[in-house]
């Protein structure tokens, strides 16, 4: 496996693009490993030395990538379904299942994931029936590394399995709390496995055995990826979400490591001030918290099995919301009962949960003492991490309402942070030039969950020649600006210009690692997720070209043209 240089010695440009996103010649309605493999050559062509990417583990009813049924398994929709990348799929069995499926409309549009992911575990399915005929009943060289394989992993493949297969008996619904009471554990669910009749007991037997192999096949086609991105100069960044979902084969497999009292969020935030619930109490994400006694007891295992075998697959990897590991904000209440609070004064939540209002855990950041207490703990949960990782593999997420001593305790581990340009002021109200950015840094305009940079741009514009809005939105152009070195006398509408010094200014910083999402590479207005919504164009938009003709098409030619020369100016090629 080539070896890359991505310490912070060099500056490097990276682009994110959610796979899902992606769309390549051949995929079934989603981004997949293929496209990922036409992005990363098209990302060494341009010049970029990074590909940034959500996380990639199975997603539940909401598809979101931030609530997945495991914190381990991989999704099975982000696979190539190809004869030479799944073990038992045919050319004949492939051929056969898509004729009946109206692959115009499946590749169309958005992601349709009622129609993606029954397609894709069917194409699965068939494989390991071919596979199991073949293979495990001949004992091959491939049914030897299988269970080798699920050997190795059976301190997280042998909950995810059941689980994953008591989901199918409970129409596909991850909500353990809902299934038959025999079923609500990995104890009592065993002993109901046990217990069925012998024909029954096969076919659930050999269901587990079907979703362990599948994630075989996952892992095995994504350490390849990570070969060939390596291969081509470009590192992977991964994603690894501080919390885990609440309805995960996680919490069902090893409910003691969690506090399932309360919900976990973030505190409110000016940014989120359209929101009467959000700017009241905060954002209640569900998560669980962490009962970081019982962590810290198995030597914090639980953390470094997840981020090992994230390091399989990812040269990099962002932890979300790091802020986490220093002081985690808490509601006494899940996200299904926001509507209920939003009207009640504090006297009012707090005499409807028993006298508990959300509050930071283990504690603020009221005091010195506290303060230092919360920087320890953050401290040894993050050198656990680092041990499994190495040095300048971690990347940290620290956006939002940071406490003054973070950032230093970062640094201080060799742990990069995040700079947003328009969230980084100088005393004066102007904005920090990058060049000023520590190099232990992570530039970007935007994340997933921020409106891209021409959007950004447009509403403001729109805002100063119509009226509402206008000293403010003015303010911020003229400030945006300045960050890029060009000087606005009056509002200017979105431009190629505009675009490319914007670009170039992100890329001519300090930081270490440059990213550029890949909607801000293309100037246009796509979003991937709008935070607190429920909307079907969550994690489903798509990308309008497929990567292979990225390089073909002549505006995105141009472009591409534009950064490559943008990136050897600014010493990052």
């Amino acid at each position: 496996m080539a070896v890359l240089d991505i310490t912070p010695a060099i500056r490097i440009a990276g682009i994110l693009a959610p796979l899902f996103a992606l769309r390549s010649s051949d995929d079934l309605g989603v981004g997949d490993l293929a496209g990922l493999r036409a992005l990363v050559d098209w990302a060494a062509e341009t010049g970029f030395k990074m590909v940034q990417l959500l996380p990639i583990n199975e997603t539940g009813a909401d598809h979101s990538p931030y609530m997945a049924v495991s914190s381990a398994a991989i999704e099975p929709s982000t696979l190539e379904m190809t004869p030479e990348r799944v073990p038992g799929l045919t050319p004949e069995a492939l051929k056969e299942a898509l004729a009946k499926v109206d692959l115009g409309l499946l590749r169309g549009g958005p992601t349709t994931y009622s129609l993606v992911k029954p397609l894709k575990l069917q194409l699965l399915e068939l494989a390991f029936d071919n596979f199991s005929r073949t293979e495990l009943s001949r004992n091959t060289r491939l049914a030897r590394a299988f269970r080798g394989w699920v050997a190795a992993q059976a301190a997280w493949i042998e909950g995810y399995g059941l689980f994953r297969v008591l989901m199918d008996e409970n129409s596909v619904n991850e909500r353990w709390d809902l299934w038959p009471l025999e079923q609500r554990t990995l104890e009592t669910a065993r002993a109901w496995l046990a217990g069925q009749r012998s024909t029954a007991r096969k076919r659930l037997d050999k269901r587990v055995r079907f979703y362990k192999w599948v994630q075989w096949v996952a892992f095995t086609q994504w350490e390849q990826a990570k070969v060939h991105a390596g291969e081509r100069g470009v590192a992977l960044m991964g994603d690894v979400p501080f919390g885990v979902s609440y309805y995960s084969s996680d919490v069902f497999a090893e409910p003691d490591l969690f506090d399932l009292a309360w919900s976990g969020g973030a505190p409110p935030e000016p940014a989120f001030r359209d929101d009467p619930f959000v700017a009241k109490w905060g954002q209640n994400w569900g998560v669980p918290l962490y009962r970081w006694d019982r962590h810290r007891e198995t030597g914090f295992r639980w953390w470094r099995q997840r981020v090992g075998l994230t390091r399989k697959i990812f040269h990099l990897f962002r932890i979300d919301h790091v802020l986490g590991f220093y002081r985690m904000f808490g509601f006494p209440w899940r996200p299904q009962e926001n509507a209920d609070f939003v009207a009640l004064t504090q006297d009012e939540a707090r005499a409807r949960t028993g006298g508990r209002l959300p509050r930071f855990f283990p504690r603020d950041d009221s005091d010195d003492n506290h303060r230092g207490l919360n920087r320890r703990d953050g401290e040894e949960y993050l050198r656990a991490l680092l041990e499994e990782t190495g040095q300048f593999r971690l990347i940290g997420e620290d956006l939002g309402t940071v406490p003054p001593y973070v950032r230093p305790s970062m640094t201080s581990l060799g742990i990069a942070g995040f700079k947003i340009p328009i969230w980084e002021p100088k005393w004066d109200g102007w904005l920090v030039d990058g060049a000023d950015y520590q190099r232990l840094s992570v530039a970007t305009y935007a994340t997933h969950d921020h409106e891209p940079l021409r959007s950004w741009w447009d509403r403001r514009y729109h805002a100063t020649v119509e009226g509402p809005g206008r000293p403010e939105a003015w303010d911020q152009m003229v400030k945006l600006t300045a960050f890029a070195h060009l000087h606005m006398k009056a509002p200017e509408p979105w431009s190629e210009p505009l675009h490319r010094a914007l670009v170039r200014a992100l890329f001519r910083s300090n930081a270490w690692i440059a990213v550029c999402m890949i909607t801000d590479f293309f100037g246009n207005s796509q979003r991937f997720n709008v935070p607190g919504a429920v909307a079907a164009s969550n994690w489903s938009e798509r990308l309008p070209y497929e990567v292979e003709k990225w390089s073909q098409m002549p505006e995105l030619r141009e472009m591409a043209a534009a950064v490559k020369a943008i990136l050897r100016e600014t010493d990052r090629a």
